[in-house]
């Protein structure tokens, strides 16, 4: 359905245009691939999908992760698509995998 491809990527340009909050200050010290890697391999973080496993479904579908410094350690910033297409971006602490806030 390209019509759905065209609200999702609005909804999402609209969702990231914001930026004035805490989540927006962690987003600009976000890890590079090889940073990312690195804290895998160490077991500083948790992976991926155990932070995606935090979200409650209903909230929607992750259409964008990044593993970023916050102001307690690595959080997983992660923006989500609802169904009807609203964008919300939630921090995910790397460490536990558990709910850090959002958005």
């Amino acid at each position: 359905m390209p019509g759905f491809r065209v609200i999702v990527l609005i909804a999402l340009a609209l969702g990231c245009l914001p930026q004035r909050t805490a989540l927006a200050a962690e987003a600009s010290s976000c890890l590079n691939r090889e940073q990312r890697q690195q804290a895998q391999d160490s077991g500083k973080v948790v992976p991926l999908a155990s932070a995606k496993r935090a979200i409650p479904a209903h909230k929607g579908e992750v259409v964008r992760a990044r593993l970023c410094h916050g102001q307690n350690g690595l959080v997983y910033l992660l923006t989500l698509l609802a169904r009807d297409g609203k964008v919300t971006h939630v921090a995910v602490d790397a460490g536990s995998g558990r709910l850090a806030g959002g958005r």
